[in-house]
């Protein structure tokens, strides 16, 4: 064994016991569908100034859902009720009264100038007990400020403001009555607020504010005003108040002279703030306002929306895919196989613990998806080893080992690329999307970053100590890689000239999408209650009736798709599309008929939790995503070979989306996800075609590009095939075995994944031939042809390790 393999197989170990340690001890949160969670109906109360309507509520909305995103809630559902409601279910939340808390505070946030000591408080201020910051403190600049030189220390004050201004009388920290001015700054202003310790100055916890470029001139003013009155005036100070109640009013540091103010770009809000006090103030901030006060009128436990027996199906139907999966690829490359099966059983603990961890929500989607990486992470262990076939079938004499070190470094370009571009998309999705698609790109990051590691560490561990063995290097037939599988010969014998036309397949190609664009013409996309809003019914039964039953019993009646959750004390909760008052009496009697007398307790219109500004922020992120891969292809490859990918991604999706319209399946959140999945897919299998297309043609440089295309693609065929079939079988077992719960997540990737594999050959190779013909740039290097080599003369190849150098 080589220093490399041990250092490998100790660093496998190690993570492996330390992931089997977490997914013992610490317990995954599960999302509404598979656990239940807290529902808060939120009612928005009109303002002097601002009506709660249907614009305003909405508004309100989005800015809800971004406090729960920071509150670390993941796979939150947020729908407006009617005209002025706001239903929150939030699932597996530690402290549901914090929560209902945070989320139900208006978070009006203000600084004003203190005019002096208050005479008169009102009746419904009280004290504010969220801070006991000594008066005598002061307000300094964040340690990371720019400081500003300029002063006018000889400048008199301001004149007292106009008495009819907008005054306040409100009791500051210790309950003194404090006079405050107009306001001067909104939390409108604020850029970013984060929360942290002050270990060096002693002042405990405290929230740094940046603000934006005209309120912090603003900031500064109101503190150069401030500083213009003697050391110990209540004038000197400075109220920031939050929903009317003073959270902090620190002196101006005595260092500062009238007029100069503090540094406008940041500041610092001190106070006898707890951890939890300190973060909750700085979401808040951040998350700016609400456009409108709310009120909970209602908060309760809801049960999981798919039952026990819909879940034990989709868990049974996982455990038979994967083990399908691992079966397909031992039998394909036998002990090789099998130890990559044992490397994606690691692969799973790894990125289940990460998950874990990390505190990510799993809803079912997530967890079949979860599973499905499974059977897509084996990709990687799958170009390693038709590599090393190639090596075993160019140099049959050859060490195993060495032709395993080969397929390794061979394959290493295209495994780093492919994964490069999914991980780019998984940030983008994360830093720019929201709720779902902010999620997903979490779960995304987690699978590549897992999956690398399981098949260049720990499969290559296994496969090197494997390959040192005297019996696995003499007996070919049981490593799996020293003869060739029979795709590869059966390709080679039959030698098929693709690309002679190549023109045709384009035809083919845009034929499928206008017939998918057809669907979406003529049927239209059926889009799902999460998209388009619909109805939410609780009834109360005078029999108890089994969450099961009432399933069974509403899809009976001819509402399949509608979602059925217990609510508070025995009522069950009917969530659908669209439904009319008939629709309603169809689905009451189908309850009525096992559980009695049926009364209905809540009838609403509800609005979709996929809202505008979502479905605004994923459509941005995905458009970067893609810009982003693009660029990345452009530099990594050519700018032809990166248009022709995006181009087959694109067809992709519209052949995904047009295959649901024409079956009139619904477009749904779950749709969503298996879309994003989709996308992945693609892009992944049009980066192997063109890594080999680049090898191929720069060591080939005369040759025409069309044969080069078509050696490419019949080199790559094996692993499309062999990738796309560990897939497919955990794809098929969800939806056979998986119930109605993930049929159409099957469905989608099923087709997904086929056209998927059509597209990386028939539509991205035959573009980037198109696009070739008008382009001007040269052929790429030769391999070993790089900048800082001499022209002419290639870099020396890398010994192989186990060469000594010695010739005969």
């Amino acid at each position: 064994m080589t220093r490399a393999t041990a250092v490998r197989a100790v660093l496998a170990v190690a993570v492996l016991l330390a992931s089997v340690f977490i997914t013992l001890t610490m317990s995954p949160r599960l999302g509404l569908d598979l656990q239940g969670g807290t529902r808060i109906v939120l009612q928005a109360r009109d303002t002097a100034t601002v009506e709660a309507d249907r614009e305003t509520t909405d508004r309100t909305l989005e800015v809800l859902r971004q406090r729960i995103d920071s509150l670390g809630v993941s796979e939150p559902t947020l729908t407006r009720s009617g005209e002025d409601r706001i239903i929150v279910e939030l699932p597996d939340v530690q402290d549901p009264r914090q929560a209902a808390e945070v989320i139900g505070r208006t978070a009006q946030l203000t600084f004003h100038a203190v005019e002096g000591e208050g005479t008169d408080q009102p009746e419904e201020k009280t004290p504010a007990p969220e801070s006991t910051t000594d008066p005598e403190s002061t307000t300094e600049p964040a340690p990371d400020s720019d400081s500003d030189s300029d002063s006018d220390s000889d400048t008199d004050p301001d004149p007292d403001p106009d008495p009819d201004s907008d005054r306040l009388t409100l009791p500051d920290e210790q309950g003194r009555l404090l006079a405050l001015g107009e306001p001067r700054l909104s939390g409108a202003g604020v850029e970013d607020a984060t929360a942290a310790f002050d270990a060096q100055g002693g002042a405990g916890w405290t929230v740094s504010l940046e603000f934006r470029k005209g309120a912090g001139q603003d900031w500064k003013k109101l503190t150069g005003e401030a500083a213009c009155h003697p050391a110990g005036d209540d004038r000197r100070r400075v109220a920031i108040v939050l929903d009317e109640k003073v959270i902090s009013s620190p002196q101006v540091d005595p260092s500062v002279g009238c007029r100069a103010g503090l540094p406008s770009g940041a500041t610092q809000i001190t106070g006898s703030f707890s951890a939890d006090e300190a973060r909750d103030l700085a979401l808040l901030i951040k998350g700016g306002a609400l456009p409108v006060p709310v009120e909970i009128v209602e908060q309760r436990t809801v049960g999981p929306t798919l039952g026990a027996a819909a879940i034990d199906a989709s868990a049974q139907a996982a455990l038979i895919g994967a083990a399908a999966t691992a079966l397909f690829i031992t039998v394909v490359y036998r002990l090789f196989g099998a130890l990559a099966a044992v490397a994606l059983g690691a692969y799973g603990v790894i990125s289940y613990a990460a998950l874990v961890a990390l505190g990510v929500t799993l809803t079912l989607p997530g967890l079949a998806g979860f599973v499905l990486a499974i059977g897509m992470a084996v990709d990687a262990n799958v170009l390693v080893f038709e590599r090393a076939r190639e090596e075993c079938a160019d140099r049959p004499t050859r060490s195993l080992r060495s032709a395993l070190t080969t397929g390794f470094r061979k394959a290493w370009s295209a495994v780093a690329d492919s994964n490069a571009t999914t991980l780019i998309a998984a940030g983008l999705l994360f830093f720019l999307g929201s709720g779902p698609v902010k999620g997903f790109g979490v779960t995304l990051a987690i699978g590549v970053v897992a999956s690398m590691f399981s098949a260049l560490v720990i499969a290559r561990a296994l496969t090197e100590i494997a390959a040192n063995s005297r019996f696995v290097s003499d007996y070919r037939g049981v490593n799996g890689i020293a003869r060739p599988g029979a795709v590869r010969t059966w390709l080679v014998r039959k030698d098929p000239k693709l690309f002679r036309k190549s023109a045709r397949w384009l035809v083919v190609s845009a034929a499928l999408v206008v017939v998918a664009v057809a669907g979406i013409v003529v049927r239209g996309v059926d889009l799902g209650v999460e998209f388009t809003g619909g109805r939410l019914v609780e009834y109360s039964t005078s029999r108890p009736v089994d969450v099961e039953t009432a399933r069974d019993s509403i899809a009976a009646a001819g509402f399949g798709d509608a979602e059925v959750t217990t609510a508070g004390d025995g009522d069950l909760s009917v969530r659908t599309g669209k439904l009319d008052n008939d629709g309603e009496h169809a689905l009451r009697a189908a309850l009525a008929e096992e559980g009695g007398e049926t009364t209905k307790v809540r009838d609403e219109l509800i609005g979709p939790s996929l809202g505008d500004e979502l479905r605004r922020n994923a459509l941005i992120a995905l458009g970067v995503a893609v810009a982003v891969q693009l660029a990345y292809l452009a530099v990594r490859f050519r700018w032809t070979f990166a248009v022709a990918s995006v181009v087959a991604m694109v067809h992709d999706v519209i052949l995904v989306v047009g295959a649901f319209a024409w079956l009139g399946r619904p477009v749904d959140g779950i749709f969503l996800a298996a879309l994003l999945t989709v996308i992945g897919y693609s892009v992944n299998d049009s980066v192997v075609v063109f890594d080999r297309v680049r090898e191929l043609w720069g060591a080939n440089r005369r040759t025409p590009l069309d044969t080069i295309a078509r050696r490419a693609v019949l080199q790559t065929v094996p692993r499309t095939v062999n990738t796309g079939m560990g897939a497919l079988f955990i794809l098929a077992a969800l939806a056979v075995l998986g119930g109605d719960s993930l049929a159409d997540f099957a469905l989608a990737l099923l087709i997904g994944i086929v056209v998927g594999t059509w597209s990386s050959v028939f539509t991205a190779v035959p573009g980037a031939l198109a696009l070739e013909r008008s382009a001007k740039a040269p052929p790429p290097p030769a391999p070993g042809k790089g900048k800082g080599t001499p022209r002419g003369k290639a870099r020396a190849a890398r010994r192989d390790p186990l060469d000594n150098g010695a010739r005969v």
